[in-house]
């Protein structure tokens, strides 16, 4: 009794400390015993450009390759400054978008100069996190030496497979983009999701004030929260029962199309083509991960962010049912009622619909005189009455410590065509994807074959959940749970559920298309083998680019696989004067030798001396040879 009592103390303390749907669940005294009582919940907010993995294009658009010199608005003909990629102290690369810049000095990513104008001068900026977020404040984009004067900010809910216009910016709306210019404070509730055009952040102020770049997403929550967003439960409500709401705010990857620099108040000046680039200093993404109500912690696992899924649910985004409970149970979690929202808790398999009662502490029913022998076969649980243990206070603690990596991000599609109005892409209820690359062991002891009872076929439609890739599922009675058989469409998993090894989930087809899993098509020669991840890249061997693994990486060459080139023309260059042939073989002056001409034939005095010496050994033979017979012929003579 102490014990519990204890536990529940720390509980309600850790309740008291936590802000709204911070808690997934909390332990509550019944006369009953102890029970959990489950709510709604969400990760909270934080800065995700500690995640993100920025990839800029075109190729060449950072500058520094070759040395350049660039001039600013302020002093247009003052060009001291130089961008050198070469030298880290003139080095402007894009990571430093998102370094945190403790030594107080301001760093920048930066583009070549405008010295090809009148060709327009376009950089794209993606960001991706492979994992589905919302914002919970304002973007803000850090421009140094002046804001664009025309950018568009796009999203994408599919990792980047398709995009839509998030927010439009330029001097000049109507003259760039055709749309009348708006404010949002000027937005209305009916028409808080409308992807407007803004002049807001364009026009130039000088770089020393204003440098941010926004999209604005406090003013869309005042609309409902009021203007210190003090009325949250009104928002919350909101995101429930109005449609495309709560999509609006969601994203995989952002980017960011920069399609004319900052003119300093003028027109472009041809004389001084210095002066126009882009420069960004830092990019703050405040959002939260997307778990669809069903976790408080989001966890960096594996290099991704991940959900800590609660009310048995799994996958990335809590998006699906665990294995054991019913597939077409799944519901995202929902606002209301507030304060603590309902959790929809996935429900047992077998268990009639609905089945979300709260799960008690785990006790023995003195009722139950059978015995089971221990498997060592995971077994889920048989009703919802033995919950998972839930980590005390000092645990979730412990939990939130996150480690920071950053990776290279996958390549993006060409954006879509410039629309006012934007369509949210549908939310994906389930989600189809290729098994990790690395397949976990099997379990080392298992039940003999004759030990385990055989499956039975199912007849009831009810409980055959295939999504329409098998009309046949058996029960099996050891693992209690429904299982469908022989699954079509490139299918498997308990409900078919899954794609089969070397296919990945189409993420535009609907779980009961016949065209939801697509091959990876990997190629065979690039890629370790022929599966993907569940957005269709390969994983390729060491060299090899691309989706499919069907490219090589600078420095590289194709030959039925990619090899690494001995030498190039602008990577590796044969020194003393060598020439590179085919990528293969430096060609050497006579006097250098080695696999880019960089050694000597003769190395140091010593070792010519010893050549010498070779040389005159080989030689007096031969001249022995050439003068004995004169020698004989001188003393014979005599």
């Amino acid at each position: 009794m102490l014990c519990q009592a204890v536990l529940l103390l720390l509980h309600c303390f850790a309740s008291l400390t936590l802000g709204q749907y911070d808690l997934c669940k909390s332990l509550v005294s019944t006369d009953d015993g102890a029970v959990w009582e489950q709510y709604a919940c969400q990760p909270k907010a934080q800065s995700m450009k500690d995640y993100m993995r920025v990839k800029v294009d075109p190729p060449g658009i950072t500058c520094g390759n070759p040395p350049e010199r660039f001039c600013t608005l302020e002093n247009p003909y003052l060009c001291s400054d130089e961008c050198d990629a070469s030298n880290s102290d003139l080095a402007h690369p894009p990571q430093l978008m998102q370094d945190r810049e403790r030594t107080g000095r301001i760093t920048y990513w930066q583009t070549v100069t405008w010295s090809r104008y009148p060709e327009p001068l376009l950089a794209n900026i993606s960001l991706a996190w492979n994992k589905s977020l919302e914002l919970t404040d304002d973007i803000a984009i850090t421009f140094e030496y002046g804001r664009p004067t025309i950018m568009v900010l796009d999203k994408s809910m599919d990792h980047g497979r398709t995009w839509q216009s998030y927010q439009f910016y330029a001097d000049d709306c109507l003259d760039a983009f055709n749309m009348p210019p708006k404010l949002v404070r000027d937005l209305l509730p009916a028409n808080i999701t409308r992807v407007i055009c803004t002049e807001q952040f364009s026009r130039w102020v000088g770089s020393k004030n204003d440098k941010n770049v926004k999209f604005e997403v406090r003013e869309r929550f005042a609309v409902f929260a009021g203007p210190r967003l003090l009325n949250m439960d009104s928002l919350y409500t909101r995101m429930e029962s109005m449609k495309g709401l709560r999509d609006f705010f969601t994203f995989t990857n952002l980017r960011l199309r920069l399609l004319r620099p900052a003119l300093g108040g003028t027109y472009v000046q041809r004389d001084n083509l210095l002066k126009y680039f882009y420069a960004i200093s830092n990019i703050e993404v405040p959002a939260r991960c997307k778990c669809n109500l069903h976790a408080s912690l989001c966890l960096l696992q594996e290099g991704d962010l991940q959900c800590q899924c609660e009310h048995n649910t799994t996958g990335q985004d809590c998006q699906r049912c665990k294995k054991g409970f019913k597939a077409k149970s799944w519901k995202a979690g929902s606002y209301l009622p507030t304060p603590n929202g309902s959790p929809n808790t996935c429900a047992v398999a077998g268990a009639p619909m609905g089945g979300g009662s709260k799960p008690l502490l785990p006790t023995k029913d003195p009722t139950d005189s059978t015995t089971t022998p221990p498997l060592q076969t995971p077994r889920p649980p048989l009703t919802d009455t033995l919950p998972p243990p839930s980590p005390t206070p000092i645990e979730q603690e412990e939990l939130t410590s996150i480690i920071i990596t950053t990776e290279a991000t996958p390549p993006t599609t060409t954006p879509q065509p410039i629309t006012e109005e934007s369509t949210p892409h549908p939310p994906i209820a389930e989600e189809l994807t290729s098994p990790a690359l690395t397949e976990s062991p099997p379990p080392t002891t298992t039940p003999s074959p004759t030990d385990l009872p055989e499956p039975m076929d199912v007849e009831s439609e009810e409980d055959c959940e295939c999504y329409g890739h098998s009309n046949r599922c058996s029960y099996i009675d050891y693992l209690n749970i429904v299982t469908c058989v022989s699954c079509k469409h490139n299918t498997r998993g308990q409900n078919c559920q899954h794609c089969r090894l070397g296919y990945f989930r189409n993420a535009s087809a609907e779980l009961d298309d016949e065209g939801v899993c697509i091959e990876c098509n990997c190629n065979q020669m690039g890629s370790v083998h022929d599966r993907c991840n569940g957005t269709g890249f390969c994983q390729c061997k060491d060299g090899a680019t691309g989706s499919k693994c069907d490219d090589c990486f600078p420095g590289y060459y194709w030959k039925q696989g990619c090899y690494s080139n001995v030498c190039d023309e602008e990577l590796l260059l044969c020194q003393n004067g060598g020439t590179c042939s085919q990528n293969q073989k430096c060609i050497c002056p006579p006097e250098f030798k080695g696999v880019l001409c960089q050694q000597s034939r003769c190395e140091g005095d010593k070792a010519c001396n010893t050549a010498g010496t070779a040389h005159l050994h080989f030689l007096a033979p031969l001249l022995l040879c050439v003068l004995l017979p004169h020698l004989l012929a001188t003393l014979t003579a005599h």
